[in-house]
């Protein structure tokens, strides 16, 4: 585990790799090499050797182009299916996370209601720690500074997120992987409403009471879990 720590730290040493890192982590769509050299005004070859230092400890994952354009044949680049959180020394959370729910699933309606609210407090505290990193008055601040604090929040989490504001009142919001994909393949219906409960607790530690609403999932071969946000208030703190 010490040498697995150690070439993570040295991956995400160098500022270009990890802005490289980040690049990918936060776009939708997966990304050509070219695409990522144009974005930091990199030759491709440079950039290709930070992809592939990236790619040598399951940062991201990379594949053929399958589009079919034509032309020479190119490879896409992605967050890999691994998710690896970059707040924390890495350890062996899939474990933990999984004794964790089958253990409180084990107790029945009861366990699924515990973990429901541990999702919901777990998503509550990574938003008070994020606004007492970088301070902000969901209040005050307008919806779109709030949006893009959300955004930053989700990113770190190591999700790949899509928020789109509808109006005032509605929000949009689509996760493209999901920080429980290994978990949620044997206990899918639990693990979808855990996660859920820790979105409405991120949402809600910047703008009171939401109603989120799941309308795809990826569990059922949709390309994202989209949800929708109603009742959208100011808080009044």
């Amino acid at each position: 585990m010490g040498s697995d720590a150690q070439k993570l730290t040295s991956a995400l040493a160098d500022p270009t790799r990890f802005s490289i890192y980040q690049f990918v982590a936060a776009s939708k769509d997966a990304l050509t090499v070219q695409e990522i050299a144009d974005h930091f005004a990199i030759h491709p070859n440079v950039a290709r050797l930070h992809l592939g230092k990236l790619e040598d400890v399951d940062l991201i994952k990379s594949f053929p182009d399958k589009s079919g354009k034509g032309g020479r044949p190119c490879r896409l680049y992605a967050l890999s299916d691994q998710v690896v959180s970059l707040q924390f020394p890495p350890r062996d959370y899939q474990l933990l996370a999984e004794i964790a729910i089958e253990s409180l699933l084990s107790l029945g309606e009861v366990g699924e209601q515990a973990l429901i609210k541990m999702g919901y407090r777990i998503g509550r505290e990574m938003a008070k720690r994020a606004m007492e990193q970088h301070p902000i008055d969901p209040a005050a601040a307008p919806l779109e500074e709030t949006l893009a604090h959300i955004n930053r929040l989700v990113i770190a989490q190591g999700l790949k997120p899509d928020i789109e504001c509808v109006d005032a009142g509605t929000i949009r919001f689509r996760v493209y992987n999901c920080t429980f994909s290994e978990t949620a393949r044997r206990f899918a219906n639990s693990v979808c409403k855990l996660h859920n409960s820790m979105l409405t607790g991120i949402f809600e530690a910047y703008f009171g009471e939401i109603e989120l609403k799941e309308e795809n999932s990826m569990l059922t071969g949709c390309k994202a879990c989209s949800y929708t946000l109603v009742r959208l208030q100011k808080q009044t703190v």
